[in-house]
């Protein structure tokens, strides 16, 4: 996790099969008639809930773009072929965009934004492009929509599907922080739930060393991976594009990005769905907080699934980690399972109730074998570790970008005197995560810029907020105050009652709902619940 994985990664399903490469979760029609949010001339992207409050502009600090980087021509090529796999199909194409590195500067240096797109298959019916952010953050777009593009073959009828890597991931000059070897000696050496002073200091070194490496690698770019940046590149894209209006389906960390834009370019929102979404009033030790009841609650969950008393299994499982804190599990590949690792693999199943076998194979195997064969493959996949050795960065980006964005530094002291209210929440994954608000961007080199994202937007179209009650990585809890934070007439509030971080593809009510929306503009009443 966070040596150095933080606890949702990019959401991303097909179906209700959640992808590896993307969140272990962490991310299609209609009548061409129009209707009241869908202009004439069709473009979803002017659907509005009211119309625009005269005199509303962007946010005053939205610089003026130069021709130079507004009227670019793409240049749509085949995709190559990814390191960890295959090219995508002759129907996707990958092309990228030149953004101004620093905002405050945009005639100054760029840098290009790696997208791919899948043109719709309705020309005459086109309602424009669909842009996706599948979380994290950190999420390559560019290497996840290829792999779930089945997953919305039905908004592929009259929307380009679209993606892209935000600055800082992958293609986009992604940042890098530390070698293979390095990842795996963290992995292998640092425990995430100290419990001597000698491993708190291991710990925060450690910590402090991952900033250092991201500074001496990537440190032109560290302080322009925030989320604001990549929704003035969002914008900038939409305009690359040809689109009057964003129309945008944001997963997990997603929905931060889609809030973000949002708040900046209110007038600019299309169509648009946030799906898993991050509580925009969270700080740092919040959102620990949320994932701390909401891990819990998902584990309860799967145990109560399993015929198990949710607080004696939850006790059980503790005392497994506890006993691997003490002696770590032997594995047939010569590594050992730590309980840093044995914490990871419990959390990557319970994304998704489709994980749930898997997980109960790997702590039957943990507990009567005395072996972590499952736990630490569970692991690895979630860690982006493949069968070689070698690390994906998404750590590097996930951790650049939300530390570029929170303000929030907690001390080791202070992460200390939360360990009884966390064990409280959750004696599984409680004190990792109490741990973790000191250790994620301790002594990081650049200053966060907020303690809370601002998503408030008034005068935006509808949004449509999904939230899943079983949701473990952003609860439930979280889409209610989205709905809130982005202001009345605008946050349409979406329940899905069940379990697993996403509810497009795994809930048929949703789905039809969300579709609904995208292709007919039919915005749901604010509160309707799916189960």
């Amino acid at each position: 996790m966070r040596a150095h994985r933080r606890v949702h990664r990019a959401a991303v399903r097909t179906g209700s099969v959640l992808l590896a490469a993307g969140l272990l979760a962490g991310c299609g029609l209609l009548s061409s008639e129009p209707d009241v949010s869908e202009p004439a001339h069709g473009r979803p992207g002017d659907a509005s809930a009211a119309p625009t409050p005269e005199g509303l502009k962007d946010s005053p600090k939205t610089p003026k773009l130069p021709a130079a980087l507004t009227s670019q021509l793409l240049d749509w090529k085949r995709c190559p072929a990814p390191q960890d796999g295959d090219a995508p199909g002759s129907a996707w194409r990958c092309a990228s965009v030149d953004v101004p590195v620093d905002y405050a500067e945009p005639s100054g240096e760029t840098l290009s934004i790696a997208l791919v797109r899948k043109e719709a298959r309705d020309k005459g019916r086109r309602l424009g492009s669909l842009l996706f952010n599948f979380g994290g953050p950190g999420g390559s777009g560019v290497g996840i929509l290829p792999r779930a593009g089945g997953a919305y073959a039905k908004l592929n009828t009259r929307y380009d599907l679209v993606s892209f890597d935000p600055r800082g991931v992958a293609a986009s000059s992604g940042v890098r922080c530390r070698t293979d070897k390095e990842q795996e000696q963290a992995h292998r050496s640092v425990d995430l739930t100290p419990d001597t002073a000698a491993e708190e200091a291991a710990f925060i070194e450690d910590a402090a060393d991952f900033g250092a490496g991201c500074e001496r690698r990537s440190g032109a770019i560290l302080p322009h991976v925030g989320t604001t940046d990549a929704a003035r590149d969002l914008d900038l894209i939409r305009e690359v594009l040809g689109d009057d209006k964003l129309s945008y389906f944001g997963f997990s960390y997603g929905t931060e990005l889609g809030g973000t834009y949002a708040h900046i370019f209110p007038h600019k929102v299309g169509r648009t769905v946030l799906d898993a979404v991050v509580d925009p009033t969270a700080d740092g030790t919040g959102r620990a907080r949320n994932q701390a009841r909401g891990f819990q609650r998902a584990l309860e969950n799967y145990l109560k699934d399993r015929g198990q008393n949710p607080k004696t299994g939850s006790e059980r499982i503790a005392r497994l980690l506890a006993r691997i804190d003490r002696s770590p599990l032997p594995t047939d590949s010569g590594r050992e399972l730590s309980e840093s690792l044995a914490i990871t693999g419990i959390v990557s199943p319970l994304y998704s109730e489709a994980g749930w076998p898997t997980l109960t194979a790997a702590l039957d195997e943990a507990e009567n074998n005395g072996t972590g064969n499952g736990l630490l493959r569970l692991a690895d996949s979630y860690n982006g570790r493949d069968e070689r050795g070698r690390y994906d960065t998404q750590s590097h980006s996930q951790r650049a970008i939300s530390c570029a964005d929170s303000a929030s530094r907690p001390t080791l002291d202070e992460a200390r005197t939360l360990l009884p209210e966390f064990r409280k929440l959750s004696p599984v994954f409680g004190p990792f995560l109490a741990w973790d608000t000191a250790g994620w961007c301790a002594q990081w080199p650049v200053e966060g810029a907020h303690e809370t994202p601002e998503t408030s937007a008034p005068g935006a179209g509808p949004i449509l907020v999904v939230g899943t009650t079983g949701d473990p990585a952003t609860p439930y809890e979280g889409a209610r105050r989205m709905a809130d934070e982005l202001g009345e007439g605008v946050g349409i509030l979406l329940t899905n009652k069940g379990e697993g971080h996403g509810a497009y593809g795994s809930n048929d009510c949703v789905t039809s709902a969300i579709d609904g929306y995208f292709l007919d503009g039919k915005v749901p009443a604010d509160g309707k619940t799916c189960s």
